[in-house]
């Protein structure tokens, strides 16, 4: 089933909040949300990956998906987050950023993200479909609406090979549609 984006800033806040004491799930919730990398992608990476990357620096990854390169950049709300988490979390340089609490170390799997992403959600009283892929969408969704980013470019960050995958990321509403009708030329 498709899942949808957090559209609200104001929601967004609130699940950071809730999240405020549990380090590992807020890196993972703000990462997601600040990169627009899949959840399988941010499962993989390991301490050694991030551990002395600064505000401004690539990292650099090998999508599961699709095989290809990409790369996220260090932002200052991901480095707060991503310090705070090394900081308590003890994790040697070969172990997952995000790892399980089943064996010494296994990463969180994406069931375990929808059912995160799902109880976030429910905390904060959103309606609707929520999941791990809700983290990708709603990067997209904000970097259109918020930031004015246009689909082609959006399209190139998510590695996509068609334009209509793209399209079921954007998150277009019936009534942005409605809205255009009334431009007068």
């Amino acid at each position: 089933m498709k899942v949808e984006p957090i559209t609200e800033p104001k929601s967004i806040k609130s699940i950071k909040k809730i999240l405020s004491d549990n380090h590992r799930d807020k890196l993972l919730f703000i990462m997601g949300i600040n990169t627009g990398l899949r959840v399988q992608d941010l499962l993989a990476l390991k301490k050694q990956d991030v551990k002395d990357v600064q505000v401004g620096e690539r990292v650099i990854l090998r999508e599961k998906k699709t095989g290809k390169e990409n790369v996220f950049i260090m932002n200052k709300e991901i480095k707060t987050a991503l310090d705070e988490h090394l900081t308590t979390a003890k994790l040697e340089d070969n172990h997952y950023l995000f790892k399980s609490r089943k064996g010494s170390n296994y990463p969180l799997s994406t069931y375990a993200v929808t059912k995160y992403v799902k109880a976030w959600a429910e905390a904060v009283n959103l309606k609707g479909n929520y999941g791990a892929h809700t983290l990708r969408k709603t990067w997209c969704y904000h970097q259109r609406k918020t930031f004015g980013v246009s689909w082609e470019v959006l399209a190139k960050r998510l590695n996509h090979s068609s334009p209509s995958i793209t399209r079921r990321y954007l998150g277009i509403q019936e009534e942005e549609v409605e809205e255009i009708l009334l431009n007068t030329i």
